[in-house]
C-alpha cells in the first residue's frame, strides 16, 4: 500500500472536477505495489523509480494513464492512445464513480500488468520514428550550428515534439515562426511543455 504524497493530496484536494473518480482510482493505485509521487502536476505511480501510471482530469472525462501501455496486451480493448502522435502511453477513461466500480478488477489487472512491464525492464521502441524535420529546420540547423546541437541534445520525445509542432504549420512562414520562437526555449535545453 502506498503512502499518500502531499503534493497529490494537494491535487485531489482542489480538484474542481471529477474529484470524486479521481479519489476512487487514487484508492486502487494507492492499494497496489508502487509509489504516490507528483510529476507534471498530475499524481504520478511509480514502481522502484519508474513510472508506471498517472491520474489525469480531462474536460470530458478523468483517465488513468499507462506510461508503456503500449507494451501491454489490453484484452479487454479498453487502452486508448491519448493523442494520435503518442507513441509509448496509452489511457482508460472514466466518467463516473459507478464505472470505476464497474471495471476496478480489470483495472487492477491492467495495473499489475503495467508494473509487470516495469518490473521486466521492458522500453518502447522509440527508433522506429519516420518523422522528418521539416526543410525550415534542417535550413536553421545549416545556419545555427549551436542550435543545431542544443536540438540534438534534447531528448528524443522533446525533438519529436518540436518537430510535430513545426510540421503541423501549413505555410513555410508560420513553420519558420515557430521556430524562432522556440529557439531560446531549446537553447536551455527545455522541451515545448516545461515551465
Amino acid at each position: 500500500m502506498s503512502d499518500a504524497n502531499p503534493k497529490a493530496d494537494a491535487f485531489f484536494k482542489g480538484a474542481k472536477k471529477w474529484q470524486k473518480e479521481l479519489e476512487a482510482l487514487r484508492a486502487i493505485l494507492q492499494a497496489a505495489p508502487v509509489t504516490e509521487d507528483f510529476k507534471w502536476r498530475s499524481p504520478c505511480y511509480t514502481y522502484e523509480g519508474g513510472n508506471v501510471a498517472a491520474l489525469w482530469g480531462l474536460k470530458d472525462k478523468c483517465a488513468v494513464a499507462f506510461f508503456k501501455g503500449a507494451l501491454m496486451k489490453d484484452p479487454e480493448g479498453i487502452l486508448e492512445a491519448p493523442g494520435e502522435n503518442s507513441r509509448s502511453m496509452r489511457t482508460i477513461k472514466f466518467e463516473s464513480v459507478a464505472e470505476i466500480n464497474r471495471k476496478k478488477s480489470v483495472l487492477k489487472k491492467y495495473i499489475r500488468e503495467a508494473i509487470d512491464v516495469e518490473k521486466a525492464g521492458l522500453k518502447v521502441d522509440f527508433k522506429k520514428d519516420d518523422l522528418a524535420p521539416p526543410d525550415e529546420l534542417t535550413a536553421k540547423f545549416n545556419e545555427d550550428p549551436e542550435f543545431k546541437a542544443a536540438f540534438k541534445a534534447l531528448t528524443p520525445g522533446r525533438q519529436r515534439g518540436y518537430t510535430l509542432y513545426f510540421s503541423q504549420a501549413k505555410q513555410s512562414k508560420t513553420r519558420i515562426s515557430r521556430i524562432e520562437k522556440a529557439v531560446p526555449r531549446i537553447l536551455e535545453g527545455k522541451g515545448m511543455h516545461d515551465r
